[in-house]
């Protein structure tokens, strides 16, 4: 079988994965709902049986959007995982480095702490997203016209003050009810979400991965060189703040409605490009879909575990996620000896 059939075969199977953790999302679920009746209850409707009208409200006010954000945030995690570790050519590179995530979840603390989110509802997504943006502001500014070495350390320091702030804000925080909250939608998860949050964040996500799958060719030529790439017509600069503007605007929505889910932009690129090849473009897709894949089938996973205990999200992804980090250090030390 050639490269590309190979390929071809495998965005076949991951698409096919992501269908079936899609469906398993939709129909799995603490209201012990029949398969059969969450399909058709989802597509028809149920106009004048009220029975059938609380199976509609379940399945297109909580399974649905649930769903929805999971396959959107797991796409765009991979997704910039994927081209900020091609970007920077570094392994360990992923969303958190550039301080969005931690930005994010400081606006949304900031919403809770000043009680903005209890007076509007959408007061701690729109918070949270503004936090993201202000991240990628300053980590453009402090980096300027440097190189990738100089994006990473001003995301560290972005991420480092964006963490220590939420520090403080539990640690000053008057009301104990006020830091529960704070501490438990910074785990992560996808219970309680409303198409309300699949609208806000939706149209962010989506132009936020266009923004990064069209960075493809520019980071195939990234593997020659910088000299080799300027050559071929790439404009790295422009690449650069392409990758981080897009990273901060879908990982910024993500964790505006959901909280920081961590590791699987390092994880699902670093799973995938073995079987991709060494073709920046060709991984960028595969790790879109792998990343909707992980996400779904981690949600479901907390469903199942826990049904009755709210188990986070993004307390699993890092049980999962840090152990394969470490993993990478090892190899990565191993290779340097």
């Amino acid at each position: 079988m050639s490269e590309t059939s190979s390929y071809r075969l495998l965005l076949a199977v991951l698409t096919g994965v992501v269908a079936v953790l899609f469906g398993l999302s939709l129909t799995v679920g603490p209201a012990g709902i029949a398969f059969g009746d969450s399909l058709k209850a989802l597509i028809l409707g149920g106009e004048g049986d009220s029975a059938r009208e609380a199976v509609v409200l379940v399945m297109r006010e909580i399974r649905l959007p649930r769903a929805l954000l999971g396959l959107g945030i797991g796409a765009s995690l991979g997704l910039s995982g994927a081209v900020l570790q091609g970007l920077l050519r570094n392994p360990l590179a992923e969303p958190g480095l550039l301080g969005v995530s931690a930005s994010a979840s400081l606006g949304a603390v900031l919403a809770i702490y000043t009680g903005f989110s209890a007076l509007f509802p959408l007061g701690l997504p729109l918070l949270a997203l503004a936090g993201a943006l202000v991240a990628v502001v300053l980590v453009q500014a402090m980096a300027g016209n440097g190189g990738t070495l100089t994006i990473i350390l001003a995301g560290v320091a972005v991420s480092s003050f964006a963490g220590a702030m939420t520090s403080l804000a539990l640690n000053l925080s008057p009301n104990p009810f006020a830091a529960l909250e704070i501490v438990f939608w910074m785990l992560g998860s996808l219970a309680d979400r409303s198409m309300t949050h699949v609208w806000l964040a939706g149209p962010f996500i989506f132009v936020g991965c266009a923004m990064l799958l069209m960075q493809g060719r520019a980071l195939d030529t990234l593997t020659l060189g910088n000299d080799a790439a300027r050559s071929l017509g790439t404009n790295i600069a422009r690449v650069r703040m392409m990758a981080v503007l897009g990273t901060a605007i879908a990982v910024g929505a993500s964790t505006a409605v959901t909280g920081a889910i961590g590791f699987v932009g390092l994880v699902v690129p670093h799973l995938l490009r073995p079987l991709v090849g060494s073709v920046p473009s060709r991984l960028l897709p595969a790790s879109a879909l792998g990343g909707g894949a992980m996400i779904l089938a981690a949600d479901v996973a907390v469903r199942l575990l826990a049904p009755g205990r709210d188990l986070k999200l993004g307390v699993l992804t890092a049980i999962v996620g840090a152990p394969f980090f470490l993993w990478l250090v090892h190899r990565a030390r191993k290779e340097a000896a």
